[in-house]
């Protein structure tokens, strides 16, 4: 049997299956359709400080070869997810992280500080780039307060290790995660969905309440892959910084694509609608994968793309 087990910065899970933040609830939801104890990690919805209602709907359309959601952050708050879902994280029988979303440092700041001494969460993952809130983007753009914002909520969470989840909807998504790192984070997981927007014909309206929502999906795989390609291969590897690689995971060729592009681990969001058992199913195809290339071990596949000179030209289209 090949070794599947991935170590991120410290934190080690028997293989690199994930579930993406906000696509399966808060802990048991996926139970009946989903082996938990076979992911390498279950990560929750996005907590915030406060409770909040979310966006009025319509907060879900299905686009060609993907999904737009404009949820808007619904959550229990910090103060029920504390009373009512920490006993049901502890019976997980995996390691589960904690998403953390918030507008203001102090929201991120206390948020934080509640996960550090709870010993059924691993890690946080701050989610500073959700698309379908009115402000969800004011730290995932802007790298100067992103490393502030991580250098902050690091030092409320000395126990715990910091993932930082980037957004695509920047110029140079190169420059984030060094400000994330800088900040010390302990690793990324890239990327979160794209804004983007569905219009019905008929009514010559938005199909979502909110006008725009997160796009995410098969339709933005290849943007992503070439995203994680260049954050690896630019700033994660030589800061030795673990990717966890989202974005269109459907089947398990399209994580033998995001490891080799650089991601020690690999999240699974959209594809739970469709298939729950899907990072099942890609764990027994990364088996027969490795067995059949002769590769004992997953963590001898990350990065292993060949890649001519640098990459890319500077300007690669006619």
């Amino acid at each position: 049997m090949p070794d599947l087990s991935v170590n991120l910065a410290g934190l080690k899970l028997a293989n690199p299956m994930m579930t993406c933040s906000g696509t399966c609830g808060y802990a048991k939801e996926y139970a009946d359709f989903l082996d938990l104890s076979r992911l390498g990690a279950f990560v929750t919805k996005s907590i915030t400080r406060e409770e909040r209602p979310g966006n009025e709907p319509t907060r879900i359309v299905e686009t060609r070869a993907g999904m737009l959601n404009a949820i808007g952050l619904a959550n229990v708050g910090l103060d029920r997810f504390l009373a009512e879902k920490v006993p049901l994280i502890q019976q997980m029988p995996c390691p589960v992280i904690v998403n953390v979303a918030g507008h203001s440092f102090a929201d991120y700041i206390e948020t934080c500080s509640a996960m550090d001494g709870l010993d059924c969460i691993a890690a946080v993952e701050l989610n500073v780039s959700c698309p379908n809130v009115a402000d969800g983007l004011t730290f995932g753009t802007h790298p100067g307060r992103l490393k502030e914002l991580t250098r902050e909520v690091k030092r409320k969470l000395p126990h715990k290790p910091l993932i930082v989840k980037l957004s695509p909807n920047v110029e140079d998504i190169t420059q984030t995660a060094r400000a994330t790192i800088e900040g010390g984070a302990e690793m990324i997981s890239m990327i979160n969905t794209f804004t983007a927007m569905a219009i019905d014909i008929n009514k010559k309206k938005p199909r979502l309440a909110n006008v725009t929502g997160g796009l995410s999906g098969p339709a933005i795989k290849p943007i992503a892959l070439h995203l994680v390609s260049r954050v690896y291969r630019s700033v994660a590897k030589s800061a030795d910084v673990p990717i966890i690689g989202m974005g269109g995971v459907q089947f398990w060729q399209d994580a033998v694509e995001f490891i080799l592009a650089g991601s020690s681990a690999v999240a699974v969001g959209t594809a739970l609608f469709v298939d729950p058992a899907a990072p099942n199913r890609i764990c027994d195809g990364l088996v027969e994968y490795m067995n059949r290339m002769g590769v004992s071990r997953l963590s001898d596949l990350v990065g292993a793309l060949e890649v001519t000179g640098k990459g890319p030209a500077s300007a690669p289209y006619p």
